[in-house]
């Protein structure tokens, strides 16, 4: 349950971003359209991927899951939602729970490495694997990386005045959204996703890591709802409900993440103790020459 508590915010007001007429209109949608960039691209990698290997075409599951994952991304931008979170924190929070946890996960199901990796030539094909097994994408795809960016950051943005500093700038909102969805879209690609990780650890050690994600989640949002250390300083009820809304937006993200996680989980079989291992046929001996 949520913790409750007495919370010292200051009641404030946020601009509203929008327009009216034909310019507010095209502000209000400029910000989901690299996600219609992104869903053509996606849908052009599997038009070749059809033409380059007819037999054996994309799954239809991923598409329909990635392109769901792109249109969550652009209901959060969208408006009403999108112009709405400029001016309420508790939209401000749906747009967090939508682009941060919901979206990522339809889009990495969607396996958009493993489809680049069919589409393009082989000799890219091998840079790009190249380039997944380097040292630095090691590194950024490590758990913990992965865990601290999706996370970690929430404490430095609802417990420092970090918030209000980004949403008081032109381009603090879209830099939350890119950050919310790149980390997101991380965290669920080195915990469940389909496509290959160069750091992912065992199925144990991502259910530990899925745990501590949770875990963290709820912490803060009780922190939220109970007004300790908080530096976001809009009006308590506004507070109260976002956090709320974390809280449970959060457990139902974090059960879809488990869910793909055993979806998408190949165990490896291991024989039978005492088992002998085959051997490989003798090769035959090639008969004498004659003579």
């Amino acid at each position: 349950m949520v913790v409750t508590g007495a919370g010292g915010h200051h009641h404030g007001t946020h601009p509203d971003p929008g327009g009216s007429g034909a310019a507010g209109f095209a502000a209000a949608v400029l910000p989901a359209l690299p996600l219609l960039f992104l869903a053509a691209g996606y849908l052009l990698l599997v038009h070749r991927c059809r033409r380059k290997d007819p037999g054996r075409p994309p799954h239809t599951a991923r598409t329909v899951s990635f392109l769901a994952g792109c249109a969550l991304a652009a209901l959060a931008l969208l408006p009403p939602l999108g112009p709405a979170a400029h001016g309420d924190f508790r939209a401000h929070m749906a747009q967090h729970m939508l682009i941060g946890m919901y979206a990522p996960l339809g889009l990495v199901l969607g396996a958009p490495v493993t489809l680049l990796l069919r589409a393009v030539p082989s000799h890219r094909a091998r840079r790009l694997t190249r380039l997944l097994r380097s040292r630095p994408v090691r590194l950024l795809a490590h758990p913990v990386t992965a865990l601290a960016l999706s996370t970690g950051t929430l404490a430095l943005l609802y417990f420092t005045p970090l918030y209000g500093v980004l949403t008081a700038q032109p381009w603090g909102h879209p830099a939350l959204h890119a950050h919310f969805l790149l980390a997101g879209w991380l965290f669920a690609w080195v915990v469940a996703g389909p496509d290959p990780a160069p750091s992912r650890p065992s199925v144990p050690a991502r259910l530990v890591l899925l745990g501590v994600a949770v875990a963290a989640h709820a912490t803060v949002s009780q922190m939220l709802y109970g007004g300790f250390l908080i530096g976001v300083h809009v009006p308590v009820d506004e507070v109260r409900d976002a956090a709320q809304l974390m809280y449970y937006g959060g457990d139902i993200a974090e059960l879809l993440l488990a869910a793909a996680l055993v979806a998408t989980w190949r165990p490896v079989r291991k024989a039978p103790a005492g088992a002998v291992p085959a051997r490989r046929a003798a090769p035959r001996e090639r008969p004498a020459p004659a003579g």
